[in-house]
């Protein structure tokens, strides 16, 4: 399994690895980018954790970077010849991998693209748009976390007649309610745009409540975000984000680009009310159980924050259903799906991959080197 080691697609394939294992299927994780914080590691059975640092796909000149990754990738596979390549990316989804490939849409600079900026990315992003639609193409099964996005691919990469919705999750044991307080908390990639934190902060000075942020302010390419008005706490361990759902009273996201968004279902988790951006994703996930407002409305925003804030029974109702809606996007439920996913494109495996599984050891992660430094 490819995975990043940046933003919330990390955190997903730590939780699928684990679910995994409890189904007796073991993972070869290939991490790209920044070298993974040891704060969010955690020991899964039967996990053997690859790492190269490098430039991701979606990044401005990383053609160089994509093609050096694609060739550790094609070593990595053939010395650890698994029965399932699962991509969680484009580019590598078209590699001449023997085992089948199931690629996943988690998000794409093209979308992101139109719906943060509003119009289509410009034209120095067409050997990625062709890199992202080659890989699609070339994989045996493509799955995206919400229908909205898996639609939106359809629209900008062309049919995609093998693919399937299969929601993230998380484990609900790691994320219980707390005593709330009158906290507003806001999460994430505080440096994407598409997070529209700024909203957030601007909607901040019309507020009673403090508002707390959690998550990198600073840019992996350079560059940070100007955030007054609002306690800033960085990016944070697992188990210490956990600690501040379960403080919150309301989570706010009025983000203009969201997939899916775990840190939305953690905190649903954790009983806080919702006030999210109002878009595809985020309805099709959390319609009736939350607040909408337009994501660049910020008077909006802040009048569904205080109506939260003022209202005790409004914000127990809003809670209860966010933490029931909540119930359909578990860990268990995820891996279910993908171990369903995998069987399916396993019904005609490549020729010398059987899906008995090797029976890696059982062994906390462990960052170990390249094929090529080994």
């Amino acid at each position: 399994m490819t995975t990043d080691t940046i933003g919330g697609v990390w955190d997903y394939s730590l939780e699928l690895a684990a679910g995994l294992a409890e189904h007796g299927i073991s993972v070869d994780l290939a991490a790209l980018g920044a070298a993974p914080q040891p704060a969010r590691l955690r020991p899964i059975p039967g996990l053997r954790l690859y790492h190269l640092d490098c430039r991701l796909e979606w990044m401005r000149d990383s053609e160089e970077d994509v093609a050096r990754s694609g060739d550790w990738l094609l070593a990595l596979e053939r010395r650890t010849r698994p029965d399932i390549v699962h991509v969680n990316g484009f580019a590598h989804a078209a590699l001449p991998f023997p085992a089948p490939v199931l690629a996943v849409v988690h998000s794409c600079v093209l979308s992101w693209w139109r719906h943060v900026h509003g119009a289509d990315a410009p034209a120095e992003w067409n050997g990625y748009a062709g890199r992202v639609r080659a890989g699609l193409a070339a994989a045996r099964l493509v799955t995206a976390p919400t229908r909205a996005m898996l639609e939106e691919a359809r629209a900008l990469y062309g049919p995609l007649p093998h693919a399937r919705v299969l929601h993230n999750g998380r484990d609900p044991r790691r994320y219980p309610p707390g005593r709330k307080e009158p906290l507003v908390l806001g999460a994430g990639r505080l440096w994407d745009d598409a997070k529209n934190v700024a909203a957030l902060a601007a909607a901040a000075k019309h507020l009673e409540w403090p508002v707390v942020l959690a998550g990198a302010a600073d840019h992996p390419e350079g560059g940070s975000i100007p955030l007054d008005g609002v306690r800033c706490l960085g990016a944070l361990p697992s188990a210490e984000l956990a600690r501040w759902f379960a403080r919150a009273a309301v989570f706010a996201m009025p983000a203009r680009y969201e997939p899916f968004g775990l840190s939305v279902l953690e905190a649903a988790m954790a009983g806080c009310a919702l006030v999210l951006g109002d878009i595809g994703s985020l309805r099709e996930l959390w319609d009736e159980a939350a607040l909408f407002v337009p994501p660049d409305d910020v008077e909006a925003l802040a009048s569904a924050i205080r109506r939260l804030a003022a209202d005790d029974a409004l914000r127990d109702r809003m809670s209860d259903a966010a933490r029931t809606r909540a119930r359909r996007y578990t860990a268990d439920r995820m891996t279910e799906g993908y171990v369903s996913a995998y069987s399916d494109i396993l019904v005609e495996p490549a020729a010398g991959f059987p899906f008995a599984g090797r029976g890696a050891a059982t062994a906390a992660p462990a960052i170990l080197p390249s094929p090529a430094e080994r």
